[in-house]
């Protein structure tokens, strides 16, 4: 049902520099790319996760109440994605590990302050 997610970024090269080492280990790639934004996805068809300038000028600021979850494949992705997160400079926000039945997880936030969860549910 979604087709893609935006986060906003106030220094687009070092966000996306983040993202690129992040993403990656899920297997994502840059699939789209102007000077306001760039987007990651894992196919044409899959969703996908865009940084970008916000359009009205103004600063990004972070939405209280807002999280993107990345699915991962296993458990072992959730771990090896949290950690690269924790090793690019993400703030913890959660801990990975089990959250009621058939969900593990771990949550973060990005160098910009964006909250994620990364999630298998299984």
């Amino acid at each position: 049902m979604i087709g893609y997610v935006t986060l906003g970024t106030n220094n687009k090269d070092r966000t996306a520099k983040f993202y690129d080492d992040l993403l990656g280990v899920m297997g994502a790639k840059r699939s789209m790319e102007t000077e306001k934004f760039v987007a990651w996805g894992t196919s044409p068809t899959a969703p996908m996760l865009f940084i970008i300038k916000p359009a009205d000028g103004k600063p990004a600021t972070v939405g209280n109440g807002v999280m993107v979850a990345l699915a991962a494949k296993n458990r072992a992705e959730v771990d090896a994605v949290y950690k690269k997160a924790m090793a690019l400079g993400a703030k913890d926000e959660g801990a990975l590990g089990d959250r009621g039945d058939n969900f593990y997880a771990g949550y973060f936030r990005d160098i910009e302050g964006n909250k994620l969860c990364v999630f298998f549910m299984g």
